[in-house]
């Protein structure tokens, strides 16, 4: 007690006197008349350095989780059951994403908490599409995907087209999708050079709900990883490969064994390809086969006679490019008569089709609705008529390059066509002529809604005239290029046209005038609603002037290059149409700044308007035209 009495509270605590006793607790004492004891007490943490008495340990390092190996990391990161969590330790550096991009989904060990909802905790059934190309290609941005998709419906489909030329996609980046995204069920694969067997032996161990898989000049890839996904995947119902030139016969033949869902196939560019995988491939798929793509391959007629033979679930089916398939093979497709499902038929550059073997694919094929051929040179208007007569379903006929066909072919194929054909397109065929007298006896084809006879310089208003009487009911043409017809060729045509044409394009027909405007004005104002006359010089304000009184229902418009004024745009603005959404004055010189007015007036409903190489219009005017125009795409 005068211990404490004498006190003065001005002296300092002295320094522990011992740490290191085995007493627990701490005598300090005060000045030097007494000792206070405290007793034991839980020790505090300390981040710090230790003192040791009154020495201080020399070691200044900060403890942190860096300094943990990647094993560690895996089960820290495996505890990790909330997807926002893992997003978020992704983000902290480059180490962390590609630790966390390793970890299987599962792997995860998934514990549910109060605040998580049942549907954060369901398995990943593949909802999300991500692609990604070019720079942005790399391993590293695969790996984001991976860990940012699997607890957000997770990833679906996958598109990697091109790759960054110094740090591209590589088997790496494939093999942290594979064990990220389980739920993956379509691959595509476009230009990815590093990528070889490694990554597709990942994806078809992970990924067993793959649907379609896409490989495109991909050199690496070979049969072994494509027999690696047909083994693992079954259900596979999608395969293309285009300019894959280490796969050949044998990984074909491996999907033709494995994959018993497959309904689409397509090759183009695959020089090891040949008659022994095809073969396997249509007559071990024949009953769910429905799609056919073959391009450019070294396949014979051994091929395309399996083809006829087994492809009778076949609805759809493209050759381009069989140099090796002769007049034979061809023939033997249709005289086989498997293709009875067959609607859509598309042949390019096959000189194996010949008069004989069209009109033998025509009787071959009934059902067909749907026929496109390009490039062959070797048939002509016999077999075209033949094919006519034997497709008694016939829809579309396209033809394009094919230059042995004439006016007669057409005319008379039309005419045979007189009860389903609808559309009929012909594109730079050379070997059509305009006719110096008309053919009698053609029964007109009442059916044809659509049109196109596009740069086919031969085709003259005399075959025009004959074309307006045997399609009564046309509703969209297009003649386009045809730089050889005139007013009086196309007068009779529009004023044969019974039921109103909706879409007109005439583009590139210098010698048109406003004659032909005011006769579509007449005729087909109340149904017109796209009109073409692109480089129709001849055309004057006039057109413009019956276009706006006759045609409400005009929503596109394209003058570019007609002799178009102030006058004419404004005529324009004051017409009936209330819907116009699409016009172009391009290269129409004589329009300048006193149009502004006029369209903004039209500007109520344009969301395209193009008035480049309008010279006559000042930059100002344009600026604030675009200001007063929000809403509409304005090309100046």
């Amino acid at each position: 007690m005068p211990a404490l009495v004498n006190y003065r509270g001005d002296d300092d605590f002295n320094s522990i006197r011992s740490s290191c006793s085995g007493d627990s607790g701490l005598v300090f004492s005060i000045g030097s008349h007494a000792e206070v004891y405290c007793p034991p007490r839980k020790r505090s943490r300390i981040a710090g350095p230790c003192t040791l008495g009154a020495t201080l340990l020399a070691d200044n390092k900060t403890p942190s989780i860096d300094t943990l190996p990647d094993e560690c990391l895996f089960e820290i990161f495996t505890h990790l059951s909330n997807g926002r969590e893992r997003s978020t330790s992704a983000c902290v550096s480059k180490r962390w994403l590609s630790v966390l991009s390793s970890v299987r989904c599962s792997e995860f060990h998934r514990i549910k908490t109060p605040q998580e909802s049942d549907i954060e905790m369901e398995s990943c059934d593949g909802y999300l599409t991500r692609c990604v190309e070019g720079k942005k290609a790399t391993d590293i941005r695969l790996a984001a995907i991976a860990v940012g998709t699997s607890s957000r419906g997770g990833l679906g489909k996958l598109s990697i087209r091109g790759s960054n030329s110094s740090r591209g996609v590589t088997n790496h980046g494939l093999s942290v999708i594979a064990r990220g995204c389980p739920s993956l069920r379509a691959l595509s694969l476009w230009n990815v050079p590093s990528v070889g067997d490694e990554g597709l032996f990942e994806i078809a161990r992970e990924c067993h709900s793959l649907e379609k898989l896409d490989l495109c000049q991909c050199p690496l890839i070979t049969n072994k990883g494509l027999s690696a996904i047909a083994e693992n995947c079954p259900n596979l119902t999608s395969l293309t490969i285009e300019s894959c030139i280490s796969i050949g016969n044998e990984g074909i033949q491996s999907v033709a064994k494995f994959c018993p869902k497959l309904n689409s196939i397509a090759i183009k560019d695959c020089p090891f390809i040949g008659d022994k995988g095809i073969a396997s491939l249509l007559s071990s798929t024949s009953d769910v086969l429905t799609k056919v793509k073959l391009q450019n391959l070294n396949i014979t007629d051994y091929s395309v006679a399996v083809i006829g033979h087994y492809g009778k679930s076949v609805t759809n089916l493209i050759l381009s490019g069989l140099q090796n398939v002769s007049q034979k093979g061809f023939w033997v497709m249709g005289q086989a008569k498997g293709l009875k499902m067959l609607s859509s038929l598309t042949i390019t550059s096959c000189k194996g089709i010949t008069d004989l073997s069209i009109e033998s694919l025509g009787k071959g094929c009934p059902n067909l609705k749907h026929v496109c051929l390009r490039k062959c040179y070797f048939a002509s208007d016999k077999g075209l008529v033949a094919f006519a007569k034997g497709v008694t379903s016939l829809e579309s006929l396209q033809l394009e390059e094919c230059n042995r066909i004439t006016q007669i072919g057409i005319l008379n194929a039309l005419s045979s066509c007189v009860s389903k054909l609808k559309s009929v397109s012909l594109v730079k065929c050379m070997g059509i002529k305009d006719l110096a007298a008309e053919i009698p006896s053609l029964s007109p084809c009442e059916s044809l809604r659509s049109l196109s006879i596009k740069n086919c310089p031969g085709f003259g208003s005399t075959s025009l005239a004959m074309v307006g009487k045997l399609c009564p009911n046309l509703h969209h043409l297009d003649l386009s290029g045809l730089c050889g017809i005139t007013d009086g060729g196309l007068l009779p045509l529009l004023e044969s046209c019974q039921t109103g044409l909706a879409r007109v394009n005439l583009s590139h027909c210098s010698n048109l005038t406003d004659e032909v405007v005011f006769a579509l004005a007449r005729c087909h104002g109340g149904t017109l609603e796209l009109l073409n006359l692109e480089n129709c010089q001849k055309i004057t304000d006039e057109s413009l002037t019956a276009l706006a009184d006759s045609c409400p229902l005009l929503n596109d418009l394209d003058l570019a290059r007609c002799t178009i004024t102030d006058s004419g745009v404004d005529a324009l603005s004051r017409g009936v149409h209330t819907n116009l959404q699409i016009l172009s004055l391009s290269g129409c010189s004589m329009v300048s700044n006193e149009s502004m007015h006029a369209l903004e007036k039209m500007g109520r409903t344009l969301l395209g308007l193009n008035i480049q190489h309008c010279n006559s219009i000042s930059s100002g005017k344009i600026e604030i035209l675009t200001e007063n125009l929000w809403r509409c795409d304005i090309l100046s």
